[in-house]
């Protein structure tokens, strides 16, 4: 997950428009969390308050229409794998009255209503339930196992009810980017390692062939046509999938070939379509040197310093 990004999934559901103080000081102080902490002691607490921070923030604006168990429970079904509370027909119905209420609260004019109307009821039950659904549960379903959840939903429930957080939004920013940053070098290490391992063992197979850059590849179709060179554009079917064997990309899937200048695309794809000749299918293994090195695509679904596997049909040469 990319640490930080809850509120830029809240901004997409529900917070493009603002909402009167008042109406979040109608949020009943009495949401608090199951277990309640003074201190914070591990780092698991610390960083699921710090997320909870987080959280409590991007949904303020709309903390009064938040049913806070229903929210947990949606969570923990997330955590637990389990097929949203609440389906997509109704979360988008409640997302939209979840607006329409927003905007009659702001004393924008709502279509389809007199002005002066009193705002719509809101279902604080599905509210919470789409918001855990469909937002926080899968934003955090990656990090489960590093973050206690008691400490998430106290920091939530002390945010909405206009408490003092153990935390301040600065700190637990801090906190938070300080995770991300040791999740980011404990995965590229664990990537390096299991990249440098295929890559040692893969080059001693039949009809692998290693290039000095450290490029790997095996020819599954022969072509006969021309070949490209480093700043040609190709139209190509290809999948791409990490080591463990998840496609991460296909053209494949889409129904139709894409077309790519083979000086904007990474090391690996210059270097390797380079070798085709057009009607010729290879397959790659690129080290993550000559694919997305140490950023990886930035949060998924490609990690840090990964190494990847492709397999790429030339169709043509467009130019």
């Amino acid at each position: 997950m990319k640490m930080g990004k809850r509120g830029a999934v809240a901004s997409l559901l529900i917070l493009a428009m603002a909402v009167p103080a008042a109406v979040v000081a109608q949020q009943p102080a009495a949401l608090a969390a199951a277990k309640e902490k003074s201190v914070l002691t591990s780092e698991r607490e610390k960083i699921g308050y710090a997320i909870g921070v987080d959280v409590a923030s991007s949904f303020e604006p709309v903390a009064a229409d938040i049913d806070v168990p229903s929210l947990r429970r949606a969570v923990e079904n997330a955590f637990a794998g389990g097929q949203p509370l609440l389906s997509q027909e109704e979360a988008q119905q409640t997302d939209q009255a979840l607006r329409t209420a927003m905007m009659a609260r702001s004393g924008q004019q709502v279509p389809g209503m007199a002005p002066g109307s009193a705002p719509p009821t809101v279902d604080r039950e599905k509210v919470g339930l789409m918001l855990g659904s469909y937002a926080v549960g899968p934003s955090l379903a990656p990090i489960r196992d590093d973050i206690d959840l008691d400490a998430v939903f106290q920091a939530i429930a002390t945010v909405f009810a206009k408490g003092t957080p153990l935390m301040d939004h600065q700190q637990a920013q801090s906190t938070l980017q300080a995770f991300s940053t040791a999740k980011q070098a404990a995965a590229a290490g664990k990537n390096r390692e299991e990249g440098n391992a295929f890559l040692a063992q893969n080059k001693g197979q039949p009809g692998v062939v290693t290039t000095a850059s450290g490029l790997q590849y095996q020819v599954l179709r022969a072509g006969s046509g021309e070949r490209p060179v480093a700043s040609s554009r190709v139209r190509v079917n290809y999948e791409g999938k990490l080591l463990d064997g998840t496609v991460f990309d296909s053209s494949y899937e889409r129904g139709q070939p894409a077309d790519f200048g083979l000086d904007q695309v990474i090391k690996g794809w210059t270097e390797g379509v380079s070798l085709m000749p057009v009607g010729s299918k290879y397959r790659f293994w690129v080290p993550s040197e000559l694919a997305y090195g140490a950023n990886g695509t930035g949060g998924g679904p490609i990690g840090p310093d990964a190494t990847l596997t492709f397999d790429v049909e030339l169709l043509g040469i467009l130019q």
